[in-house]
C-alpha cells in the first residue's frame, strides 16, 4: 500500500494525520510542501487543493484530516 501524507510543520491537522496513521502502525511517506516545491506541485495537481494536509492512498486522494475517509481508504 502506497501512503503519501503531504504536510506543512505548522499544520495541527497534518499533525492529527500523522499521529493518527502511527498509531496504527500504518507506513507512509511524508513531504513538507513548504520545503520542496516539486512535492506541492504534485499535490495540487493530484488533489487540485493548495492547503495541507493532502493523504494520497493508493491514488485515493483525503483533503484534512477525514477519519473516516482513511479508514476507508485503508480497507
Amino acid at each position: 500500500m502506497a501512503i503519501s501524507v503531504y504536510t506543512t510543520p505548522t499544520c495541527t491537522y497534518c499533525r492529527l494525520v500523522k499521529d493518527w496513521l502511527k498509531q496504527r502502525n500504518v507506513r507512509f511517506d511524508e513531504y513538507d510542501v513548504a520545503r520542496d516545491p516539486r512535492r506541492a506541485d504534485e499535490m495540487v495537481r493530484k488533489s487540485g487543493q493548495m492547503g495541507v494536509p493532502v493523504t494520497d492512498i493508493n491514488g485515493r486522494i483525503i483533503v484534512g484530516f477525514n477519519q473516516g475517509a482513511l479508514e476507508a481508504a485503508l480497507r
